[in-house]
């Protein structure tokens, strides 16, 4: 059963801060609805990338190009942004959502770009982007028991990208 806080607690704290990756979700509340009803909903693996913790309200990271950018496009438009990180080890299964609303600044203006850029990501090899900011209004943790035991064994590397699915 899902746990709901009003900010980010240090045992949150500590499995973001050792995931190897996670997920941004995120809407523009304005888009015209599709077959289904709801408006498009884009969902992005960050891997490579550390999400930093600011504070217990706040988390970021450095946005690289060589994708879309449609996570700025839903902060510029106001949508929400859910953040989800989970543990994938076989001790301890876990999954920490963090509700909120982001802010995407350009590399130069930010003021958390230069602490970011302490701990780039691994092998990415394109260039950074921008600096998202997630203003967190409240978090969830879950049991995380759907998540499959998996063995972190190394980020992707430019080269072993593969273009199967990229047109």
């Amino acid at each position: 059963m899902a746990e709901e806080f009003e900010r980010i607690t240090a045992e949150q704290r500590r499995l973001i801060e050792s995931a190897p990756m996670f997920f941004v979700a995120s809407t523009h509340l304005e888009l015209e609805p599709g077959p289904t009803g709801q408006g498009a909903v884009n969902v992005s693996p960050k891997g490579g990338v550390p999400l930093h913790v600011i504070d217990d309200r706040q988390v970021a990271y450095l946005d690289y190009t060589g994708s879309g950018n449609e996570t700025a496009r839903h902060a510029d438009a106001g949508g929400p942004v859910t953040v989800m990180v989970m543990s994938m080890d076989g001790e301890d299964a876990a999954i920490v959502r963090l509700y909120g609303h982001a802010s995407v600044t350009p590399l130069g203006e930010s003021p958390l770009a230069e602490r970011l850029q302490q701990q780039p990501a691994e092998s990415i090899e394109l260039p950074e982007r921008q600096v998202v900011v997630v203003e967190v209004e409240s978090t969830a943790t879950s049991c995380g028991y759907g998540v499959p035991v998996l063995e972190f064994r190394q980020q992707r590397t430019r080269a072993e990208r593969g273009r199967r699915f990229k047109a």
